[in-house]
């Protein structure tokens, strides 16, 4: 993991109906670790939950939303741990119809020349900001059953398996962000989770996603106990919004200690989404800056910080309009040319 200083990715979402003009501001702004692009605008299958959400247990995707469905729960978990034992993950494959994104992108690879490219980055919705959206027949989150907690890791586990092999033909270094808006309020009174089960969930999935070579990445947005994710050992990247929270992410210096001792790495949301108000690239550059400076007074190596220093927006753009979107990756774009 070398030279990677200052490249640029993005979260996830964008706001464009039309594929081409999405896989052309993804190729334009993030030409060294492209990413496939979620579509929500699209259709309410390429949401963040919906996108996810085939072959999973007593999960159905309806006009307006995903549902929980319990009939015939006991068969249907059987039939799905079957598919999990014999590793088809083919089974977990993500469809055209629910991801034009992923498609469009593994088409326009196939079409373009990739000596510059890095990385391709893949993603899954996490499982607890996943089972956090849908509720069960008496209208509590799935996150507090234990059963189908667990059948969900799983299973996003296997989609990002098969993301993998869906763009091994490239012969690129892969990397899988986990995406875990949930866990921006963890430890508030709305996610009564421990923080227990979120290490040792995150841990089992990025193992999963480790065996295969590919480096793995969680993309939290909100402000959150920072040491959850430098605790567990096979988490390479942690994105977070550095334009919001970095004065919070700093606190946790003594952690990051460790995490960059083994070759972790920021990625640094740096431009804002929904807040975003046509930021100048200088003050955001100084932004970073300001926050090296911060975490080497706390100790840090000055080199290890800026050495896989990435860069992101906030969050994901799926909710804004087009015209926003690409000045957020223009502004990207900028600073990510004054780091190097």
């Amino acid at each position: 993991m070398n030279g990677l200083k200052g490249l640029t990715t993005g979260i996830g979402s964008l706001p464009h109906k039309d594929v081409q003009a999405a896989l052309g501001l993804v190729f334009k702004y993030c030409p060294q670790i492209p990413f496939w692009p979620q579509l929500p605008k699209r259709h309410i299958r390429e949401g963040m939950i919906g996108q996810f959400s085939q072959n999973l247990p007593c999960v159905e995707m309806l006009s307006d939303g995903v549902v929980f469905n319990p009939q015939d729960k006991e068969r249907k978990l059987e039939v799905f741990y079957e598919h999990i034992i014999s590793e088809d993950t083919d089974y977990f494959k993500i469809t055209e119809d629910f991801a034009q994104g992923l498609y469009g992108f593994r088409q326009r690879l196939e079409g373009s020349p990739l000596k510059d490219i890095e990385f391709l980055k893949c993603h899954i919705t996490g499982p607890f900001t996943f089972a956090a959206s849908i509720n069960d027949e008496k209208g509590r989150a799935l996150l507090h059953d234990k059963v189908f907690m667990q059948a969900f890791l799983k299973a996003l586990s296997m989609k990002a398996l098969w993301q993998l092999d869906f763009l091994k033909k490239f012969g690129k270094k892969m990397v899988v962000f986990i995406d875990e808006p949930y866990l921006g309020c963890f430890g508030s009174a709305y996610t009564p989770i421990n923080r227990e089960d979120v290490v040792r969930g995150l841990a089992e999935l990025t193992e999963s996603i480790k065996a295969r070579k590919a480096l793995t990445g969680v993309h939290c947005c909100g402000n959150t106990d920072w040491s959850i994710f430098t605790e567990i050992k096979t988490l390479d990247i942690i994105n977070f919004d550095a334009f919001g929270f970095l004065d919070r992410l700093v606190l946790y210096a003594d952690s990051l200690k460790g995490f960059f001792a083994r070759g972790g790495m920021l990625c640094w949301g740096i431009v804002p989404t929904q807040e975003f108000k046509g930021e100048s690239p200088d003050l955001l550059y100084k932004r970073i800056s300001e926050g090296v400076k911060i975490l080497v007074n706390k100790g840090l190596d000055n080199g290890q910080l800026l050495k896989d220093l990435l860069l992101s927006p906030a969050c994901g753009l799926g909710t804004l309009d087009e015209t926003k979107a690409e000045a957020i990756f223009k502004t990207l774009s900028e600073i990510s040319s004054k780091i190097n």
